[in-house]
């Protein structure tokens, strides 16, 4: 168990990282991060036609209950795994089910790591215990550790603006260094903050948010199985949203990109063999998409690379 006290803590978010050996021993690889009742949860997933067994089983559980905990691990990606691949995923939702006194349905497993083997979901079940009592608010870089794989460092990004009165608070994580292309990659990201935002209204903020993004970045091309970026609004400032002038609506979402895009900078930075951070503007085009067609051809020439 540990605490940073370096990183905005978001009411309403405890975490905790253990190590549960899935692939190594004395790895942090089993992330646990509980969510206050009333909290506000939205997500984007690969969209690539053969998901991994969590993403299937995090989109159902998402679309039907209000998520209550995140189970995430390292090592292996129960991706390519069939039917029993899915019977573990939910496995691992029962075991957190069981134990935090939620409904399955309210938890949403993510899983990262290595494609096509079958999760050790034994030593997935045997950790949850204790990540369950060591769970703490202030464990934001125990969990970005925990929710490593070929990354180097964690990526963490904190900040606090001061709206209506109150000092509303958002932190994230990210991590992926490699298969990262849009929309999305081998990566996953959780973005929380404090403020109060109906689904609604969130659901229309993570598109913009993607967009300007995780949605914008490349480094070998490839897409995945098993990305995942949550968005979580805990409400626990009192702040609501959707109740401030356009004006300061618009100063929360941008602070939002911000954060959004200095993760998605962070994860190009630590890419697998990287050496350079390159960004490509285009401008005179037709249309967006024209101008995007022209980055990515650009970007992702091997010439160029």
């Amino acid at each position: 168990c540990g605490s940073n006290e370096k990183i905005h803590n978001v009411a309403g978010v405890r975490l905790s990282a253990v190590s549960a050996g899935i692939r190594y021993q004395d790895k942090l690889d089993l992330v646990l991060i509980e969510l206050s009742e009333q909290t506000t949860v939205v997500g984007a997933f690969t969209q690539n036609a053969f998901c991994a067994a969590p993403v299937v089983i995090a989109k159902s559980h998402l679309s039907s209950h209000d998520p209550r905990v995140f189970v995430i691990n390292t090592g292996n990606a129960n991706a390519g795994t069939g039917d029993i691949g899915q019977k573990h995923a939910l496995e691992s939702c029962q075991i957190v089910a069981k134990h935090a006194g939620v409904a399955i349905q309210q938890v949403l497993p993510f899983s990262t790591g290595v494609i096509g083997e079958e999760l050790p979901i034994d030593k997935l079940i045997a950790g949850v215990p204790k990540a369950l009592l060591c769970l703490d608010e202030g464990a934001w870089e125990d969990a970005a550790i925990g929710i490593l794989t070929t990354d180097t460092r964690p990526k963490l990004v904190s900040k606090q603006i001061e709206l209506a009165g109150s000092l509303l608070t958002i932190t994230g994580m990210a991590k992926g260094s490699g298969m990262i292309r849009p929309n999305m990659a081998t990566m996953l990201s959780y973005v929380f903050t404090d403020a109060l935002v109906e689904k609604e209204l969130l659901d229309e903020i993570i598109v913009q948010l993607l967009d300007k993004s995780f949605n914008r970045i490349t480094v070998d091309g490839d897409t995945s199985t098993n990305d995942a970026a949550m968005l979580v609004a805990t409400g626990k400032s009192g702040v609501s949203i959707s109740e401030l002038d356009n004006a300061k609506r618009k100063e929360f979402i941008i602070a939002l990109e911000s954060v959004f895009q200095q993760l998605a900078i962070e994860l190009v930075k630590d890419a697998e063999g990287a050496t350079k951070f390159i960004t490509v503007n285009v401008s005179g085009g037709k249309e967006e998409d024209e101008c995007l067609k022209v980055a990515y051809c650009v970007s992702e020439s091997l010439l160029v690379k």
